[in-house]
């Protein structure tokens, strides 16, 4: 850096300055000349840039400079991240850096020895590494003390923001930063750290409720445009089509679309470091079970791990370092791998079905192609059924490879996902009332309502509808009023704030852990069937159930040669309006994309003859079977919104992916309900979402009364407006 003249580089602490030079850098990247200024400054910052960027240094550089002086006895910066394995990864990457200012950094997780977390609560100092669930541990359980814990921050950073953004766990980030400012008695300046998302202004927003416009935004211009990209189609064989048929107690077979795109993933991958994301947990293991049976049969070392949310942190962790090793390797995962985890750069990556979303696709995406002489290399496998007697119009569209063209479209556009606004997150706000009662010992209604709405993040919430949800925590003994008017907490409430499971925002099924030789291997649902003598695959093994223990559900497994996939369940990723019209787009095109490999260009032109056999461009209302088939190309809350309003009416409707189905109806009597709707609007979303067969969807919900469900509900799961646009426009190109 001494031959580069950088006005930004000059305003860091010499010690600072110093630590850069041991790195060794020749110049500081855009976003972090860019970050220094504003830390210092101690302004609220938003940094936005691709995976492997400099985010992180952009940070600390300057926030390192700021708390020079006092970090080694003071605890100076708070950093909120939404992964256990991404602390340790940054408590790793920053330990150098704040060395260099003589101050600790002390991560605090479920894995962090108690000894190191007491030692931080006896002499806070230096910089806390901290998960959400653990910060609202830590209101809960030393309430006294957070006002002494957090009086000197100067700092908070929160990592990965749009992993947070329109979710009951970004609700619950959003009050505990604000309940860290309370106990402080003094405002923090935030630093967030995210990929390049769709809409900047929505995302300061969600840093600094209210005050969003003040957040200063800083995104990379970097973009790589050595892209190499390929998307490659399969035919899934119909059932009975040939394919073996095997007894429930028996081992899986993989369909012959499976074995080619492993045969596949095995010739191009083996050899290199890799990684391959599929959007369920049992396509990992599906092909990590796949490819290491391929490596045994070729009698050489596997080379193909999987990495998921319910395996071991031992296992996450073994296949994480064997990709930072530099060795050939290539791991297989979900979303774990999408955060900013460091695993180094690797040769490609895959993905197995179409991407989930656009800022998906981007992230994973930037995981290859991090140095200057590399390109990114990313592969997309798609499978598609084959088409029989009794095959629907949505399979004859090939949705799949038209989603996966319409996504690449977005992304070489520079398009992806602007942050939902999010919904009233009436579920975390029970949390929120228990955590603060639990923190202070009690509250009056009128300064609890100030603190969690008025100036906190609940700010849709009104006073009426607050009183209602006292009301409604008392009635279940979570809290009760004394004579005097404070809210403290009840029975119940005492119950549910002293179990562990209390601090995550989110619902955690009850599940059976898996054993072999005393080794915990990971964890299964308890809605999986398990008992002794059946196979199972899990971890990209095979097994064999010894026991099961019913009382402790834990399950004895042995090393086995046959096994059966395990049931994950969850739910797919909710799919922009934007995507579902470039899908349109990409049908009503021409344009063969040089990216696609034979299959699915064949497969993609097989969707174009269909839109255009079925007309669906003059009349997406299309009589079908005797149902009718509605094509809106709407975002996913829009079709919810139009599910409701015809069921609202008696109409038997259901979504089959980019469809509403309505079953055994007149094809004209479904298009005067849309046409009123085009004139007119969708109903109130309040009377649509009293409609809806379950309005308990998060993890408090049992707590409320039937108004705050249906309030909650329609904030979170409809979408009016757009609801309302797509039966305009559905009756604008309908020709019947």
């Amino acid at each position: 850096m001494s031959g580069t003249t950088s006005a930004s580089f000059d305003r860091l602490d010499q010690r600072v300055q110093r630590w850069v030079w041991m790195q060794r850098w020749t110049e500081l990247r855009d976003i972090q000349e860019q970050a220094i200024g504003p830390v210092l400054d101690e302004r609220d910052l938003l940094l936005a840039s691709a995976t492997a960027s400099g985010k992180t240094e952009a940070a600390f550089l300057p926030i390192a400079s700021s708390v020079a002086d006092i970090a080694h006895d003071q605890l100076a910066v708070l950093y909120v991240a939404p992964l256990k394995a991404l602390i340790n990864d940054q408590q790793r990457r920053l330990e150098s850096l704040f060395a260099s200012i003589d101050a600790a950094v002390t991560p605090w997780h479920g894995d962090v020895p108690g000894s190191q977390k007491r030692r931080l609560l006896e002499r806070p100092a230096g910089v806390l590494l901290i998960t959400p669930e653990s910060l609202e541990a830590l209101f809960v359980t030393r309430g006294t003390q957070t006002r002494r814990i957090f009086s000197s921050l100067r700092y908070i950073v929160v990592d990965e923001l749009h992993a947070f953004i329109g979710t009951e766990r970004g609700r619950q980030l959003q009050t505990l930063l604000h309940r860290v400012e309370l106990a402080a008695a003094h405002p923090i300046p935030r630093i967030a750290l995210s990929a390049t998302m769709g809409d900047l202004d929505m995302a300061a927003e969600f840093l600094r409720p209210r005050r969003g416009g003040a957040v200063i935004r800083v995104e990379s211009t970097t973009f790589r445009h050595d892209l190499q990209l390929q998307v490659r189609g399969s035919r899934t064989p119909a059932p009975g089509a040939g394919d073996p048929q095997t007894p429930a107690d028996a081992e899986d077979v993989a369909a012959a679309d499976e074995m080619q795109i492993a045969e596949h993933l095995y010739r191009v991958l083996r050899g290199g470091t890799h990684l391959v994301f599929a959007n369920r947990r049992v396509d990992v293991e599906r092909y990590a079970d796949l490819l290491r049976r391929r490596c045994e049969q070729d009698r050489v070392p596997n080379e193909f791990w999987p990495h998921h949310g319910s395996l071991s942190r031992q296992l996450r962790e073994d296949a994480e370092e064997i990709l930072r090793s530099g060795r050939p390797a290539t791991v297989l995962a979900t979303t774990t791998l999408e955060l900013g985890i460091d695993v180094g750069s690797v040769d490609s990556v895959a993905q197995l079905g179409p991407p989930p979303s656009v800022a998906a696709m981007r992230q994973r995406l930037g995981r290859s192609g991090r140095r200057a002489d590399q390109a990114s290399r990313f592969r997309i496998y798609v499978r598609e059924p084959e088409i029989g007697p009794n095959s629907s119009v949505i399979d004859h569209l090939r949705v799949d490879v038209v989603q996966s063209v319409a996504a690449v479209r977005l992304l070489l556009q520079r398009w992806v996902e602007p942050p939902d606004p999010g919904a009233l997150h009436l579920s975390t706000l029970v949390q929120q009332a228990l955590s603060l009662v639990a923190q202070l010992g009690g509250f009056r209604a009128d300064s609890g309502y100030r603190a969690l709405c008025a100036t906190g993040p609940f700010g849709a919430v009104s006073p009426a509808m607050f009183a209602q949800f006292l009301r409604d925590l008392a009635e279940h003994d979570l809290i009760t009023q004394t004579h005097d008017g404070e809210i403290v907490m009840g029975l119940a409430g005492e119950r549910l704030t002293n179990h562990y499971e209390f601090y995550a925002a989110f619902a955690s099924p009850e599940e059976w852990r898996l054993i072999t030789g005393g080794r915990f291997l990971g964890t299964l649902p308890l809605t999986t069937p398990l008992a002794p003598d059946l196979y199972l695959v899990f971890g990209g093994s095979r097994w064999r159930i010894l026991s099961v223990n019913e009382e402790r559900h834990e399950v004895d497994l042995i090393p086995a040669a046959g096994g059966r996939l395990p049931l994950f369940g969850g739910t797919g990723a909710v799919v922009h309006e934007r995507v579902r019209q470039e899908m349109r787009s990409v049908l009503m095109g021409d344009e063969l994309p040089a990216y696609l490999d034979p299959t699915a260009g064949e497969l993609l032109q097989e969707g174009r003859d269909a839109f255009r056999r079925f007309g669906l461009a003059q009349n997406p209302i299309l009589p079908f079977g005797g149902d009718t088939l509605i094509f809106p190309w709407a975002g996913d809350r829009a079709l919810n919104t139009l599910l409701l309003e015809l069921r609202s009416v008696g109409f038997p409707v259901g979504i089959e992916g980019v469809a509403l189905v309505v079953r055994d109806s007149d094809p004209a009597a479904v298009r005067r309900t849309l046409a009123e709707v085009a004139d007119a609007g969708v109903s109130d979303p309040l009377l649509l979402a009293a409609e809806a067969q379950d309005l308990r969807i998060e993890k408090h919900h049992w707590y409320l009364s039937q108004p705050l469900l249906v309030a909650d509900y329609a904030s979170s799961r409809l979408d009016a407006t757009a609801a309302s646009a797509a039966a305009r426009r559905l009756m604008a190109s309908d020709a019947p």
